[in-house]
């Protein structure tokens, strides 16, 4: 419930409403003894649970802990009327989202605000603090006219100590999934350097007015962050210094050693681009997810499915503290069309067995929004270019209803083994259509070898199998997010394109 304006609260008196975020709500506050106003951010009522309780007091001691021009300062914290709240420094003005929104940033305003913000990101590094959710919504621009902006980097809600990392990737990805580098949707340990990656991914939409990747589907924006090559900002605004493409290149890459080390670093490349200095494009290594474990490569896929689906809804459910919902409110289709053997390398006899399921390139889209498709092989396998006896392929789904489709073929093309995924049979039947005839079992997923259930509860899933010889030899396997086989098969297989 909102506060009305005039209502004193914790000896504050409201003045008005500043934003609304995914824990707390801020508002302009009168201070109760001193001439100024301060912005108080009021836990909400329905994050009473104990853990956004934590995360929400966590908040103002990480902030007390450092001092900044470029950080915003929390003064004081307490609890009213069962409530959480925080006093944090008000500083009037806009964030760098609402300046983004106002159309085209002059280069040397960017420039200025990649530097201020860089800065305040150092200073919380060196404090051995990481903040995991920069973005332009938690860059605060103080705008003077006649002057340089007074830019502070804000929300630091969901920020950690950087000795906590593993227990950061333990615990699942938390952030805004736009500007997310791809260790944090992996299980590896996160230091400074998500920062810098994401402060690249806030560079590139200064730079051109666009998110670096542009998907509807979670799952499609995952893939990008951690296949896709990073985008080029002089490619939707030509007029840029060529040089900032190396810079975004750079701080964008993949692997977290071959970007910039601070986002000093970063901002001082930038600075270099704007005057016509152009880095060499590095060239760097793709991160492919690992399989984990003693367990069958078979079981454990089906696992790893399961994993990303918590992660893809996970994401839903991430906001900014004081920026509201996610930003992207456009969408960049995937690449649709016929198959293309080149982009599939020594799995494009998969992709040729089911054209109309998957995508024409690993990255474009399929059936239902299909996409983001990766090779899963045996050890060292995991390569485009390396033949398997049995090959796999990984597929995310748009997540209503498929999380993800597991396609396994025999190379040699002999029959395939009748060896499905399914912990809770729930029914199976024989199908014919005009393209041919098999077998369809469906039924409860689990996350482990164990007989986990997720969560308690059930993840759906469907096994196809086919009799013809010219699909015999694979097998396919969907995971959804329906509670139940029978869910799943009634909202995806009446339409699948088989």
């Amino acid at each position: 419930m909102d506060i009305a304006a005039g209502t004193a609260f914790a000896g504050y008196r409201i003045e008005r409403l500043l934003g609304t975020g995914g824990m707390g709500t801020v508002y302009l506050a009168t201070h109760p003894r001193l001439p100024r106003y301060d912005a108080l951010k009021v836990l909400s009522a329905e994050r009473s649970a104990p853990r956004y309780r934590e995360g929400f007091l966590r908040e103002a001691e990480i902030a007390a802990r450092v001092r900044h021009p470029n950080l915003v300062a929390v003064h004081d914290r307490g609890e009213s009327a069962g409530r959480l709240w925080i006093a944090m420094q008000y500083v009037a003005g806009v964030n760098l989202a609402e300046v983004i929104r106002r159309g085209p940033v002059p280069p040397e305003r960017i420039v200025h605000v990649l530097t201020e913000a860089a800065c305040g990101l150092d200073e919380l590094h060196r404090a051995g603090l990481l903040h995991r959710d920069v973005k332009p919504a938690n860059i605060l621009i103080d705008e003077q006219p006649g002057q340089p902006d007074r830019v502070l980097v804000t929300d630091f809600g969901i920020a950690s100590a950087a000795e906590d990392s593993a227990a950061i990737a333990a615990g699942g990805f938390t952030g805004t999934l736009a500007y997310a580098a791809p260790e944090q949707l992996d299980d590896d340990p996160i230091d400074h350097r998500v920062d810098v990656y994401a402060l690249g991914c806030t560079l590139f939409q200064l730079l051109t007015g666009s998110l670096p990747f542009v998907h509807d589907a979670p799952g499609s924006l995952m893939y990008a962050h951690m296949h896709a090559d990073p985008p080029r900002p002089s490619a939707l605004n030509p007029a840029l210094p060529k040089g900032f493409d190396a810079v975004v290149a750079r701080a964008m890459a993949k692997r977290p050693a071959d970007r910039y080390q601070s986002c000093a670093a970063l901002a001082a490349a930038a600075a270099a681009a704007l005057e016509g200095v152009v880095e060499q494009t590095p060239r760097h290594r793709r991160v492919i997810p690992r399989l984990r474990g003693a367990v069958s490569t078979r079981r454990l896929t089906v696992a790893v499915a399961l994993l990303i689906a918590v992660i893809v809804m996970g994401a839903f459910a991430v906001r900014s503290l004081s920026g509201g919902a996610h930003p992207d409110s456009t969408s960049v289709k995937p690449v649709t069309g016929t198959i293309d053997p080149a982009y599939w390398g020594a799995y494009a006899y998969m992709a040729q067995t089911f054209p109309e399921l998957l995508p024409p390139t690993p990255y474009g889209s399929g059936y239902q929004e299909l996409t983001g498709c990766i090779p899963i092989g045996e050890g060292d396998a995991d390569s485009w270019a390396t033949p398997v006896a049995e090959g796999q392929l990984y597929c995310i789904g748009n997540s209503d209803p498929v999380y993800s489709v597991f396609l396994t073929c025999n190379a040699d093309r002999s029959p395939i083994s009748t060896d499905f995924g399914i912990a809770v049979a729930e029914g199976d039947e024989r199908w014919t259509r005009p393209s041919g005839s098999g077998h369809l079992f469906w039924g409860i997923g689990v996350l482990n070898e164990t007989g986990t259930v997720l969560d308690n509860r059930g993840v759906g899933v469907l096994d196809v199998y086919f009799d013809d010889p010219s699909r015999n030899y694979c097998r396919l396997e969907v995971l959804g997010s329906a509670a139940t086989g029978a869910e799943l098969r009634a909202r995806w297989w009446p339409n699948a394109p088989f």
